[in-house]
C-alpha cells in the first residue's frame, strides 16, 4: 500500500490492503470510498471547492490543475455533492491519499464486526401512514397525467445517549456488500455521510463511459424458495419494468450527446444487496471528445436521474418540496472521485445516513409511478432501511 503524506497524492491503483485502509479510517480528519475497482482512504485537506454560483465541472477541473501546477503528481478531489444542485458542496483534495485493491478481493473482509449494544431512540418522519397518504395524492395526479413518475423517500431518526461508532459503523455496511459503494466523507460541517450505495452514476476511465442505473425493486427474502420468487417476479413486473425504462431512457438521453458510440441493453437484469432485488441496466459509451469531457461532466449532465427525483424533473422536484417535511442534503446526491486527468467514479448517495453529534438520520425512496400502491412503497422504503439499520443494530 502506497502512502503519501505532505501535498503529494500517489496514483490510485497500488498494491495494499483494503481492510487496513477500512480500519484506518477515522471520522472529521478522512474521507474512505470502497468502489469495486479501488479502495480510497483520503486524510486531511490540502484544497477545499468553495460554494460558488457557476457549472460545478469547470471549478474542479480549475481547482485540480492548480494543485497539479503547485507539485501533487495526480491530485484527486473526493467527496459529496448535495441532491439539490445550489446547495454548497462538499469536496475536497485530500493532504494524502492511500489506495489499495477493491475491499471484495480482502479475505479479511469477511471478519466479522461486533455491535455496541447502543440503545437507540427511533422517531419516523413522516410516519408511515403520512407517507403513504403522500404516495396516494401522487399517484392520483399521475393517474390525472401531470407527471410520470416521482420519488418520495422517508427518515429515521436514531438518537443514541453517545456519538455513535462511526469506524465500526462502516465496517459492519463494507462486509456486508464489499462488491458494493461503501463510503463515510463528511457533508457539511460537524456532519458525515455514511453509507453503502448499490448504484454507479457514472465512471469514466480514459475515453470509456459507464453508467448502471437501478430501478425497480424488491426485497429480499429469508427463504431461498421465496427470494428467488421475488426474483423472478420482479424481472416480469410490468409496473417496476416501466419504472425502470424511464429511468435508462433519460440516462441514454443525457449521455449520448457526449458519446461516439453507447450501448444500452434491451432488456434489464438483477442485482442484488443484501436487503434488496433491484432491475439494473449497465451502460456503456465512447466518448466523443474524452480530453474536454470529465467524469464530473458526465455526472452533471446526469443529475437527477428518475431514479433518485422523477419525471419531468422540474415537476418531480416541485412534488418533493410538497411531500418531504425535511432537508434531503447530501441523499440521493452524489459521492465519488475524480482525478486531474478527468477519470473518476460517481456514486448515487443512497441506503446511506448522516451523523451528527448524538443524532443518525437514515434516509430511503421508493420510485412512485402511477401503478404504485401506498402500502407496497412504504414497504420498499422499510426494507431499504434494513441495509443501515443492521449495521448500527437497531430495528424499525
Amino acid at each position: 500500500m502506497t502512502t503519501v503524506v505532505g501535498t503529494r497524492v500517489p496514483e490510485l491503483v497500488s498494491p495494499g490492503s483494503a481492510t487496513a485502509l477500512l480500519e484506518e479510517y477515522a471520522p472529521v480528519t478522512d474521507r474512505f470510498l470502497a468502489t469495486p475497482h479501488r479502495t480510497l482512504l483520503g486524510h486531511g485537506v490540502v484544497a477545499e471547492l468553495p460554494h460558488r454560483d457557476g457549472p460545478l465541472s469547470p471549478r474542479v477541473r480549475a481547482l485540480l490543475d492548480a494543485r497539479r501546477s503547485a507539485g501533487d503528481p495526480n491530485p484527486v478531489v473526493m467527496g459529496a455533492l448535495p441532491f439539490d444542485p445550489d446547495a454548497a458542496p462538499a469536496l475536497a483534495v485530500p493532504r494524502s491519499v492511500r489506495s489499495a485493491p477493491p475491499l471484495r478481493e480482502d479475505p479479511l473482509i469477511a471478519l466479522p464486526v461486533p455491535h455496541a449494544g447502543t440503545q437507540w431512540s427511533v422517531r419516523e418522519v413522516p410516519e408511515p401512514g403520512v407517507y403513504g397518504a403522500a404516495v396516494a395524492a401522487a399517484v392520483d395526479r399521475m393517474k390525472a397525467g401531470e407527471f410520470d413518475k416521482v420519488v418520495l423517500a422517508r427518515t429515521l431518526e436514531l438518537t443514541a445517549p453517545q456519538a455513535p461508532d462511526l469506524p465500526a459503523m462502516l465496517r459492519r455496511l463494507a462486509r456486508r456488500d464489499p462488491a458494493g459503494y461503501t463510503f463515510a466523507v463528511p457533508s457539511a460541517p460537524g456532519r458525515t455521510l455514511i453509507g453503502a450505495s448499490p448504484e454507479l452514476l457514472v465512471s469514466r476511465a480514459g475515453s470509456t463511459l459507464t453508467a448502471n442505473p437501478l430501478a425497480g425493486s424488491a426485497p429480499r427474502s429469508a427463504d431461498l424458495a421465496e427470494d428467488v420468487r421475488r426474483a423472478a417476479a420482479l424481472l416480469e413486473s410490468a409496473k417496476d419494468l416501466h419504472e425502470h425504462a424511464v429511468v435508462v431512457d433519460a440516462v441514454r438521453a443525457a449521455l449520448a450527446p457526449f458519446c461516439r458510440t453507447i450501448d444500452v441493453p434491451a432488456r434489464p437484469t438483477l442485482v442484488r444487496t443484501a436487503a434488496m432485488w433491484h432491475l439494473s441496466t449497465t451502460v456503456t459509451g465512447e466518448l466523443a471528445d474524452p480530453e474536454r469531457t470529465t467524469a464530473l461532466d458526465l455526472a452533471s449532465a446526469l443529475h437527477p436521474t428518475p431514479a433518485v427525483c422523477g419525471t419531468p424533473t422540474g415537476l418531480a422536484r416541485q412534488v418533493i418540496a410538497e411531500s418531504e417535511p425535511f432537508d434531503r442534503g447530501a441523499y440521493t446526491g452524489m459521492v465519488g472521485w475524480q482525478n486531474a486527468d478527468g477519470d473518476g467514479e460517481w456514486v448515487v448517495t443512497i441506503r446511506c445516513a448522516e451523523a451528527e453529534g448524538r443524532l443518525l438520520r437514515l434516509f430511503a425512496g421508493a420510485g412512485v409511478v402511477a401503478e404504485s400502491s401506498p402500502e407496497a412503497e412504504t414497504a420498499e422504503t422499510g426494507a431499504k432501511f434494513r441495509t443501515f439499520l443492521n449495521a448500527v443494530g437497531a430495528a424499525l
